[in-house]
């Protein structure tokens, strides 16, 4: 692999619930004259298969528990908002003014239990928020055989989502679903330039698919929540998002 092609594909609508992503992404390859090639990994944001499961919760249905409020008097937010999230959470990590870190029923460790605000259009006026896909992995699949059904051919699908990470600044793509290519990718045994044998190597591969979509996808009005990227090689088993959370006896800070 000397270089890779990493293509917004445009003209999607504004996705709402029961649309059918098979069909639009399947449209927006003709669209963008792109035709799939095995080989090929689609990368969908995770606000687009929330939408069409219609994982959205309007705030004003609902009714905050004694936790919430007291919590939310906390952290300074919204005490539906933070219902929301506690509902979606196993475990508050951290909380403080402005901050509320959880570890989600998924096994992410994440602000606000991925709970979004961002580009939920209230039409309505209504104040909406929306949550991460009840399965992601499962999604993925969906979606990949779908896409093979219309389209012919097999390609991979990496479902992405913004994560913050801790003692770094910023946040990057990260996937949260696989399907169709190896989420890990294990170099232990392998030999280094020098004729060392690696120990712990182990890729996140596709956590760098993830945010190399992400860089064309966009966190504002970029309008591009499907990349196709071309190019990859691997030769590992293909296995699921589930897969990269650390078990709480491997992690040194649980």
């Amino acid at each position: 692999m000397t270089s890779l092609e990493v293509i917004a594909l445009q003209g999607l609508p504004l996705i709402k619930a029961c649309d059918d992503l098979v069909d639009l992404i399947a449209s927006a390859f003709r669209l963008n004259s792109v035709t799939p090639r095995v080989g090929d990994v689609l990368v969908v944001a995770q606000k687009i298969v929330s939408k069409a499961e219609g994982r959205i919760v309007d705030l004003a249905t609902v009714k905050p528990s004694a936790k919430a409020f007291a919590l939310a008097a906390e952290v300074d937010k919204d005490p539906r908002l933070v219902e929301v999230i506690l509902s979606e959470s196993i475990r508050v990590v951290r909380a403080r003014r402005g901050v509320l870190i959880v570890e989600h029923r998924l096994g992410f460790i994440m602000a606000n239990g991925g709970v979004d605000q961002s580009n939920v259009a209230p039409m309505d006026g209504a104040h909406r928020v929306l949550l991460l896909p009840e399965n992601p992995d499962r999604s993925a699949e969906t979606l990949r055989r779908g896409l093979a059904r219309v389209t012919g051919i097999d390609v991979a699908v990496v479902i992405n989502d913004s994560f913050g990470r801790p003692w770094r600044q910023g946040t990057a793509g990260v996937a949260i679903g696989v399907a169709g290519l190896p989420a890990l990718i294990d170099l232990r045994g392998r030999r280094d330039l020098f004729g060392r044998t690696l120990e712990v190597s182990v890729v996140g591969f596709t956590d760098e698919v993830a945010a190399a979509a992400s860089l064309v996808m966009g966190q504002a009005d970029e309008a591009a929540p499907a990349v196709l990227i071309r190019g990859l090689r691997w030769s590992a088993p293909e296995s699921t998002a589930a897969s990269i959370v650390r078990s709480p006896n491997e992690d040194l800070f649980r």
